[in-house]
């Protein structure tokens, strides 16, 4: 679109004020303008706002819903040879080269205290190697024990895409080839006020926010790499996002249950550590599985017990999932499917006159999980919290980058106390996945191998 059409454009959606911004800039800074208003969707921002408008209050879901049905931790022999067996399916999968990675990775780590990528924070216990080196590993590890090459997905952000490839480029690609690696930017979407106004970032942009986890589904799409995987036969896509160091990538028996229940979508679950943690709650609503934020469930919902006093809903959402890559086709025949969420946010922002102000606006993103409402099947496979979920989203308190690190050194520590070694408290332990991609791994690694424990121990 030329000048004309864009500010006619935002003539017919009432936005005087930036027309008047846009008339007070120099000609240099006007054709900046204008270059950056023309890679955004205003057409579909407002539509998203029109929608908003003439929706009734969010109503939070409780009599309509039942507790997921999930498939627990095996405990029985009939339960464990299902195990076994999903899991023979899953290594089948990952050796015939259909399934590929994806690891969401827009957000920055200002959060944690840290400025760059959250994916390069410097984590694990002892080495302090980066989110993206632990997942890299373990993706390294994993074609080696199935030789195979699987696709490695990064999805980055506007704001952080130079950076994350940049990182990857200086440290090699942490030992993967390159040509399986792949970045791609999810998409934005401009704020606006409660009253339809658009945001002015600066002299030269409207403010902008990334589409949410779930956008990633549709840039898959609009990139292309959607059609071209399914095109060298990959059919599952492991979906994970950055911040949770104890993710199994790629795990063989997760891939195996979602092939045997015939899942479109599949999704790891762990028991709510109380009634007020706040994560996504599993449910089952309409006959079908379903993720609702615990915001928008009711109170006393969220604190039910059954009859022995435990959580009645107590299937919580870990962000892991498995998905079929035509459901992901599908959501993105005729639009994207997946319907906007709104949050309120206090943003930073400058009026036409340039000054500085705090205003409030909506922000409008998709959740990945919501694909489950359109899939023909779907799975919730229960995992152990202490082994494979372990959030890093706060600076301090729960789910930190200390909790994690505790987390991760209380996992190998459990490793090595398997194995009859008695591990001093007070010493650290770190197991890269090229020393042992699992458990049974180690178990076999470590047998002959004289190991101290009088410092902190790390096996690489």
């Amino acid at each position: 679109m030329g000048e004309e059409t864009l500010l006619k454009t935002l003539e017919v959606y009432n936005q005087q004020h930036i027309i008047d911004h846009y008339e007070k800039l120099t000609s240099e800074k006007q054709r900046q303008f204008l270059d950056n208003l023309h890679r955004t969707n205003l057409d579909i921002v407002f539509k998203i706002y029109e929608n908003f408008m003439h929706k009734k209050p969010t109503q939070t879901h409780s009599s309509d819903i039942k507790p997921a049905h999930v498939i627990t931790i095996p405990k029985t022999d009939t339960e464990n040879w299902r195990h076994a067996e999903a899991k023979k399916i899953g290594e089948s999968l990952i050796r015939k080269n259909e399934t590929a990675v994806l690891i969401v990775a827009g957000g920055q780590g200002t959060r944690l205290g840290f400025d760059g990528p959250k994916g390069t924070l410097p984590l694990s216990p002892i080495k302090k190697k980066s989110l993206f080196q632990l997942f890299c590993e373990q993706m390294k590890a994993s074609s080696a024990r199935y030789n195979t090459e699987i696709p490695l997905l990064i999805m980055t952000s506007h704001e952080n895409h130079d950076e994350t490839v940049e990182s990857f480029r200086k440290n090699g690609f942490f030992g993967l080839n390159n040509e399986h690696v792949h970045f791609f930017q999810q998409g934005r979407l401009p704020s606006i006020t409660p009253k339809g106004k658009l945001i002015l970032k600066d002299d030269i942009s409207i403010l902008e926010n990334p589409d949410g986890h779930g956008g990633s589904l549709k840039a898959l799409n609009d990139t292309g790499i959607l059609t071209r995987l399914i095109n060298n036969g990959i059919t599952e896509l492991f979906y994970c996002q950055v911040d949770n160091p104890l993710v199994t990538i790629v795990d063989p028996a997760f891939l195996g249950y979602h092939r045997m229940e015939g899942a479109e979508i599949s999704t790891k679950v762990v028991r709510r550590k109380n009634i007020a943690e706040k994560v996504g709650v599993c449910v089952e609503k309409d006959g079908k599985g379903a993720i609702i934020e615990y915001s928008d469930m009711k109170e006393d919902d969220m604190k039910a017990v059954d009859e022995y006093g435990n959580i009645l809903y107590w299937a919580g959402n870990t962000a892991i999932h498995v998905i079929n890559l035509g459901l992901i086709k599908r959501l993105n025949y005729h639009g994207f499917a997946l319907p906007y969420h709104r949050a309120v946010k206090h943003i930073d922002s400058i009026t036409s006159d340039k000054k500085r102000i705090k205003t409030t606006g909506w922000k409008f993103e998709t959740f990945v999980f919501d694909a489950i409402s359109f899939a023909q099947n779907t799975c919730f496979l229960e995992v152990i919290r202490k082994e494979e979920f372990s959030p890093v989203k706060n600076s301090e308190g729960s789910d930190s980058v200390e909790t994690a690190r505790i987390d991760m050194v209380n996992l190998y520590r459990g490793w090595l106390e398997s194995e009859g070694f008695n591990v001093p408290t007070d010493i650290k332990v770190e197991i890269s996945p090229l020393f042992a991609l699992d458990k049974q791994e180690f178990s076999a690694k470590i047998k002959g191998i004289d190991i101290k424990l009088d410092k902190d121990l790390y096996l690489g």
